[in-house]
């Protein structure tokens, strides 16, 4: 049964494999009644106006009846309920299947398909030698034998099987396909890791369990084994990308790139000043030039500038640059040449201490 495929169904993208089971028989007689577990809350009552008929506790079994009975054993009383006799109270069998189920075997049956590149593949070997009945998945030596054992996947989760057993669990097994299609098509290979997808330090939501029942009929009696299962669920996540070289993209990504970090303007201004006719006529649209005087004037050191009796000379300034224009605008243009204004070559000395 172990091997068997439980209720519900597990779905396209999911596994379930039976670790434990919890087998309870409860029997629906034509009247069914049941006096509720004292250990559910609110259930305790004294007479039956403590049990509103028709009334559903979210916590109980059932709908109440309206009566107040005694309980199993001692002098409490509980109200019933109409439901399955005697409810689950988690004390029903258990069989745990510890030492068969990590040897259970999956098979897992995966392809990829990019259909930009119209390339195709499989992780199954393509051979006719009944490869697939001897052979059990090894990274190394049996990469496309995608036959799992429970107790491998367990394993490469770093989780303890029996541990994982007793309250069930989810398991995630992620084929990743990153291929180099500029390659040949055995560089395309997939890769496999597991990793645990529940939570398993939240009790209230670590684990995986469900409910199952099978109904049958007894001397006419309509009778259910209610089966609650502890298992380990497998969900197979598959991702991937696949790359080719081409030409246009990779133009367009450098130009990206280069214009981002302010590289695309210098080389426009290095293209334009090498190698265009006008060179001259963009350098003197793009640059300004700012020129010193041709024969600066030459300030005598006197005793009152060493002393410190005089004002220290006018730092000559730069002169304009005269106008001119590039050769091909030359002959259109007739400006003389600006001269750069005479100055006053004699400091002030007032003391006359220029005369010692």
């Amino acid at each position: 049964m172990a091997a068997a495929q439980p209720k519900p169904l597990a779905g396209a993208a999911a596994v379930r494999r039976l670790a434990r089971g919890c087998w309870s028989a409860f029997w629906d007689y034509e009247t069914p009644k049941v006096v509720v577990s004292i250990r559910v809350p609110n259930a305790a009552c004294r007479s039956d106006d403590d049990c509103t008929a028709g009334e559903l506790d979210m916590l109980g079994n059932g709908l109440r009846t309206g009566r107040c009975l005694p309980y199993y054993h001692g002098s409490a009383k509980t109200c019933e309920v109409s439901g399955w006799c005697p409810v689950e109270d988690g004390a029903s069998v258990s069989q745990f299947l510890g030492k068969m189920a990590p040897n259970f075997t999956i098979l897992i049956k995966n392809s990829i398909h990019y259909p930009k590149f119209q390339f195709s593949k499989g992780n199954i070997a393509n051979r006719k030698d009944n490869y697939l009945k001897r052979c059990t998945f090894n990274e190394v030596s049996d990469l496309y034998c995608p036959i799992f054992k429970l107790g491998f996947i367990v394993e490469q989760a770093g989780e303890n099987f029996s541990e994982l057993a007793h309250k069930g669990g989810v398991i995630g097994v992620i084929i990743n396909w990153d291929c180099d299609l500029d390659l040949s098509a055995s560089a395309c290979n997939p890769k496999y890791s597991f990793r645990r997808l529940d939570p398993k330090h939240v009790p209230a939501s670590s684990g995986y369990n469900f409910r199952f029942a099978k109904y049958y009929k007894v001397n006419g009696t309509t009778t259910r084994t209610l089966i609650k299962a502890y298992g380990i669920r497998i969900d197979i996540i598959v991702h991937g990308q696949a790359g080719k070289f081409s030409l246009i993209p990779t133009i367009i990504n450098l130009a990206t790139a280069l214009t981002s970090i302010g590289v695309g303007s210098f080389l426009c201004d290095w293209i334009l000043l090498t190698f265009m006719n006008k060179n001259k006529v963009y350098s003197h649209k793009k640059f300004d030039k700012v020129c010193t005087p041709r024969h600066p004037s030459s300030w005598p050191v006197t005793l009152a500038l060493v002393l410190g009796q005089a004002p220290p000379p006018p730092h000559p300034a730069p002169w304009p640059c005269p106008f001119s224009a590039p050769s091909e605008q030359m002959d259109s243009l007739d400006v003389p040449a600006s001269e750069p204004p005479q100055q006053d070559s004699m400091p002030t000395d007032p003391k006359g201490l220029a005369q010692l």
